[in-house]
């Protein structure tokens, strides 16, 4: 989330630390509470309201949290998507049934392209099941899960990282997707309605879309969470994937307009 100071590295300043410490903690409360107002986290701190609004300043410049009038979120809107160590703590139990439902949809043997979604990750953790398989991604949570797994060759795209979405995006990623051929790409993106994708930033919309090109098959992967909702990239029409993997919190009449466009697993959420 933030950055740790490396051991072999001259100790920082006592303020640098403190102040990495307070924004630590501001980042780690966000997440938890997805929101907190300037006075919460100055009883949470014990610094001035004017140090609160510097470092939320500063966290706001690095994608970590959004600042709002009065406060800071950790949730996404249409301009902006939310960070992915807050991603990786909602909605699970949708994602989880959704990645098991997708799991099927992978044939052993085969080449997959996986995205930098907290719902393509859900699936990951389950790849070993399949195995053998040959997985590409940009995302380093998954990268760090796959390394682990016997049964997977393993590539991963590289390009600038993003701290955001904790993933490697920009043209050397692009590249990377051009020059590949996969049997299948899983992808998620933030939001949809019953005909058209989104995502609220360019750069990460021409990644998805290359990784969908370079794949025989493509599969979605939605909680309802997501829709009906826009922002402010359009990503691809539903009727450009050849599946759709949505949970059962998804509205029924948007589950009847999906599947005018493109062929729907409605996935059975199962107590844990």
């Amino acid at each position: 989330m933030l950055d740790r100071v490396n051991s072999s590295d001259p100790a920082p300043p006592r303020a640098a630390r403190t102040r990495a410490a307070r924004q630590q903690r501001i980042v780690e409360h966000v997440l938890a509470q997805h929101s907190a107002s300037a006075a919460e986290l100055v009883e949470l701190t014990g610094v001035s309201l004017m140090t609160v609004h510097r470092d939320v300043d500063e966290l706001a410049r690095r994608g970590l949290v959004r600042k709002f009038r009065g406060g800071v979120s950790a949730q996404p809107t249409s301009v902006f998507e939310s960070h992915s160590e807050y991603r990786r703590t909602v909605r699970l139990a949708e994602k989880n049934a959704i990645a098991a439902a997708a799991l099927a949809m992978v044939e052993p043997g085969s080449s997959i392209m996986v995205d930098d979604s907290t719902t393509a990750l859900a699936l990951v953790r389950r790849l070993e099941e399949v195995g053998p398989l040959t997985v590409v991604t940009n995302y380093l949570p998954a990268l760090e899960m796959l390394k682990e797994m016997s049964e997977v060759r393993l590539i991963a795209l590289g390009g600038e990282h993003s701290r955001t979405h904790d993933s490697f995006n920009g043209i050397a990623c692009m590249e990377s997707i051009a020059a590949m051929s996969v049997d299948a790409a899983f992808v998620s993106t933030s939001s949809m309605t019953g005909s058209m994708t989104y995502h609220q930033e360019q750069e990460v919309v021409l990644v998805k879309r290359a990784m969908l090109e370079s794949a025989a098959r493509t599969v979605l992967l939605m909680d309802g969470s997501k829709a009906p909702r826009r922002a402010l990239h359009q990503l691809l029409p539903l009727d450009r994937f050849d599946d759709l993997v949505v949970d059962e919190q998804m509205a029924e009449p948007l589950v009847v307009e999906m599947r005018e466009h493109v062929r729907v697993t409605v996935a059975p959420q199962h107590p844990e």
